[in-house]
């Protein structure tokens, strides 16, 4: 009896998108290894939102019940002036173009612990390790990993993030993908002075964003202070030294609690500092190595669809591998059923960098005007955007 052996598929990252395709292709058939070059799983992090679509693709998993228990259910968003005094209180939904009741919004750990415990007894997963050089070709793809094994599969998919070192082995340098928002940011947590508990508060001047964020009543809240930069900082890339500067030097001289946040990112020992920024490319494939997630399509936090894109790539990239029997037809598939819901997502970055980081003064004024209204809406295209794909049934056994 002949047995035809399953495709194995090699899948870079385990945050968000790679370990949620990995569930869909072991479903499908698929030998999933799973490589990740922490030595574990990445616990903490702000929360993060899942949207329209990719709702639907976390109650295909299964997992819906388990989301909507870790929910954080921001109840406002405070926008205050320069003095610290409050200009408007707001649901966040009015700046996310969210729907409540419907959404959530979950803390980064907690939906990699989550996403992770749907895959782990089902996949082999390598923690600790990296792709070094990748060779495709006909037969498959050679692998030669950071550790020194050497491996061969038919497929190699990168899910390892905006930065990814994949997409770099494969398709060329970030700069010819990387697009600059204009905006550096510094994330991390300190003590929660205020009191905050299920709210936000965000302070603004022109073309500065500091942001308090408490989605649970806790005793430590994330924190965020952004700024207008024209060009990137590249020589504080890699000098957490140099990062703390630049912010410290951008935010010296202002109110409200920016003096205690600035004290606190010196001594944070959870500092991520980064440009805004989106990755735009003309394809997602070469070969045998596809990408998916922030390594193919970042949207950037102005949009709050990262991980909803991430989820929802995964779901159509391997369902399109598993209706085809070849890679090409199914990489061919995976775009033409994705990137017009992409690019309406990358597109919510404009309204999202209007609404929390006005650049000039003008801006501002006509932001804060905004507010005002009683029934202020900040982001009106993402509802439409969030749910804009019919989600595809690929072997009828997911579908509604």
């Amino acid at each position: 009896m002949n047995i035809t052996p399953r495709r194995t598929v090699l899948v870079s990252g385990a945050s968000i998108a790679g370990p949620a395709l990995a569930y869909w292709l072991r479903r499908y058939g698929f030998a999933v290894t799973l490589v990740e070059k922490a030595a574990a799983l990445r616990g903490g992090g702000y929360p993060i939102d899942i949207r329209g679509t990719a709702v639907e693709v976390v109650r295909r998993m299964g997992v819906l019940p388990r989301l909507r228990d870790a929910h954080v259910g921001i109840r406002r968003i405070s926008f205050l002036d320069e003095r610290g005094d409050p200009i408007a209180a707001i649901r966040p939904e009015a700046i996310s173009g969210g729907q409540e009741g419907h959404d959530l919004e979950i803390p980064r750990g907690e939906l990699a612990e989550i996403l992770y415990g749907a895959i782990r007894d089902d996949v082999e997963i390598l923690f600790n390790d990296s792709i070094a050089t990748l060779h495709d070709h006909d037969g498959g793809v050679d692998v030669t990993f950071r550790g020194g094994a050497r491996r061969t599969f038919d497929l190699v998919i990168g899910a390892d993030g905006i930065h990814s070192h994949t997409r770099s082995l494969a398709f060329g340098p970030e700069e010819g993908y990387h697009r600059y928002l204009d905006h550096c940011f510094a994330g991390f947590t300190m003590p929660n002075h205020l009191g905050l508990a299920h709210e936000g508060r965000t302070w603004n001047v022109p073309g500065r964003t500091a942001v308090l964020y408490a989605p649970r009543d806790d005793d430590r809240v994330h924190a965020f202070l952004s700024f207008l930069r024209p060009e990137p900082p590249f020589d504080a890339f890699r000098d957490p030294a140099a990062q703390r500067d630049l912010v410290a030097g951008v935010f010296s001289g202002y109110g409200w609690e920016v003096p205690r946040m600035v004290a606190a990112m010196r001594d944070s020992d959870d500092l991520f500092f980064d440009v805004v920024s989106q990755i735009h490319m003309p394809r997602w494939s070469t070969g045998r190595v596809a990408l998916v997630g922030d390594a193919a399509y970042a949207p950037s936090f102005f949009s709050g669809q990262g991980s909803s894109l991430a989820l929802v790539g995964a779901y159509v990239l391997a369902g399109e591998l598993a209706a085809h029997a070849h890679h090409d037809d199914a990489f061919a598939g995976y775009e033409r059923t994705l990137r017009s819901f992409v690019e309406m997502n990358q597109a919510l970055a404009g309204e999202g960098s209007a609404s929390v980081s006005p650049r000039t003064a003008e801006d501002l004024a006509r932001r804060n005007k905004a507010l005002r209204e009683p029934s202020a809406v900040l982001n009106s295209a993402g509802r439409d955007a969030h749910s804009a794909l019919a989600l595809p049934g690929y072997d009828g056994s997911d579908t509604p």
